[in-house]
């Protein structure tokens, strides 16, 4: 049985977006796996707190994800 683990920033995605996140991911471990196997694909989408988690030493927030997703360059 496959388990996809994705963890976001809460507040990034919308529900839909995650609903989305969950479908595609399916489609493609089935895509490797089998139509068979699609009832036993689990696909778990995480919210992580804002500043929770780090890249390159730094606190990652909500809003600074935003600003990369709108093409800006956080400071």
């Amino acid at each position: 049985m496959p388990l996809i683990n994705v963890k976001v920033i809460e507040g990034v995605f919308s529900e839909e977006q995650k609903a989305e996140i969950v479908r595609r991911l399916t489609d493609a471990m089935v895509a490797v796996e089998g139509e068979n196997m699609r009832s036993l694909t689990l696909v778990i989408v995480e919210d992580v707190k804002s500043g929770s988690w780090g890249v390159g030493g730094r606190p990652l927030t909500t809003e600074a994800v935003k600003a990369v997703a709108a093409g800006q360059v956080p400071g």
